[in-house]
């Protein structure tokens, strides 16, 4: 004889809870009738693998002396977007049963903390993602679960940060960002530092995150140092921020690399040495520099920019001049690539999304909590290509010969 299939919920409670619905809370809400449905659907899912674990339905007299058994049932509170559902969890006598669908150290469903990691990325705070899912869903969870919840991403944020990378990029841009982190009672300043790549297919990628307490050229160069352990190969241009050692840094990894240092950051460092009632014709005399059609106009635009501003703007000239080298590397270029070059605008980009998603946090506890929030914000990105790749990539071919394969 079969057996008589049952349903999956317990249809008549739930008949006669909806004859008192008056609210779509009364639907939806703690103790709601989606609250029942989904308790009484998981409970009798529960039922179904025990019996599958057995061999035998309750009750069966095919059951006797095969050495296990049910044995009760033991309760989990299981914390959902309904609310926190009592779950009667069935047992065995032998406790050999492991069920699927509930896992016996989850107390969390997993759409719910899909909304937390969601909230988390978007930097809502562990306390107010904690005030939202009472207020919301009435599910009382502690910062501390949140937390817990959000440290499963450690495991991603490791693997992505060891992935094998391209053998050889086009341009590589690198620059860091500073965070408020405790430390032993005490906050301090420490560094993230970004590297963003465009590979040779025109891929825009965030590389990797390094975080250490001062941004400095020694880093850089341990940072350097894991993109090669990780197959990196070859970097053609390499755009980098004003810091003392950095071309450097770069040239004992990457030889062959050329470096741009960043006009954007040149323009603020010459203007934070000079006065304020300069600063207005001083960046328009800046701007004939770096706007030259041709390297040799450009470097005519300095001497003139020298010879006006030898006396009442010494140190910015000084600085003009000493970086040259570097600051000038993106004239070798036709246009397209210059606008991409000449400055570090893509990782800075990048770091305006950053300083979104942490501008809630006053501080963070930990590096692996700021390496956690900017690891979603990375991959809440959409993968991008840049436009009109292939001119470029000609272009670069015809600079780089065989290093663009």
């Amino acid at each position: 004889m079969t057996r008589k299939e049952e349903p999956a919920f317990d249809t008549s409670k739930v008949q006669n809870m909806l004859k008192n619905v008056t609210s779509l809370e009364d639907l939806t809400g703690p103790n709601g009738v989606m609250q029942e449905m989904f308790k009484s659907t998981i409970e009798r899912i529960l039922k179904a693998e025990q019996e599958a674990h057995l061999g035998y339905p309750p009750h069966s007299e095919t059951g006797k002396n095969t050495g296990n058994n049910r044995n009760g049932y033991s309760s989990k509170k299981l914390k959902t977007s309904h609310g926190t559902v009592d779950i009667d969890v069935p047992r065995d006598r032998n406790g050999e049963f492991d069920p699927k669908i509930l896992k016996k150290n989850q107390t969390f469903d997993p759409v719910l903390e899909k909304q937390i990691l969601g909230m988390y990325a978007r930097g809502v705070t562990t306390r107010d993602i904690q005030t939202q899912l009472k207020e919301v869903y009435g599910t009382d969870i502690s910062p501390s679960y949140v937390s817990k919840v959000t440290d499963h991403i450690l495991d991603g944020v490791y693997e992505w940060q060891q992935r094998p990378l391209e053998t050889t990029y086009a341009v590589v841009f690198l620059d860091a960002i500073h965070f408020k982190i405790r430390h032993e009672g005490k906050v301090n300043s420490r560094a993230s530092y970004t590297c963003m790549g465009i590979d040779l297919e025109g891929n825009i990628d965030v590389l990797g995150m390094w975080i250490s307490e001062n941004e400095g050229a020694h880093f850089w160069q341990t940072v350097l140092n894991d993109l090669k352990e990780r197959g990196v190969k070859d970097i053609l241009i390499a755009c980098v921020d004003g810091l003392k050692g950095f071309p450097e840094a770069i040239e004992a990894i990457f030889p062959k690399t050329q470096v741009q240092l960043c006009v954007v950051h040149q323009i603020r460092t010459a203007l934070r040495y000079t006065g304020s009632k300069y600063h207005k014709e001083l960046i328009k005399d800046m701007k004939l520099i770096y706007n030259a059609s041709t390297l040799e106009n450009a470097e005519k635009s300095l001497e003139n920019f020298e010879e006006k501003w030898s006396k009442n703007a010494t140190a910015a000239v000084a600085s003009w001049k000493n970086n040259w080298a570097c600051l000038s590397t993106f004239f070798d270029f036709p246009q397209e690539i210059r606008k991409i070059i000449y400055t570090t605008n893509a990782v800075e980009s990048l770091h305006r999304q950053f300083r979104k998603v942490t501008k809630a946090k006053g501080s963070f506890p930990t590096d692996e909590s700021v390496k956690k929030m900017l690891y979603l914000a990375v991959k809440g990105l959409k993968v991008k290509k840049k436009n009109n790749w292939a001119t470029m990539l000609g272009q670069l071919k015809n600079y780089f010969g065989d290093r663009v394969y």
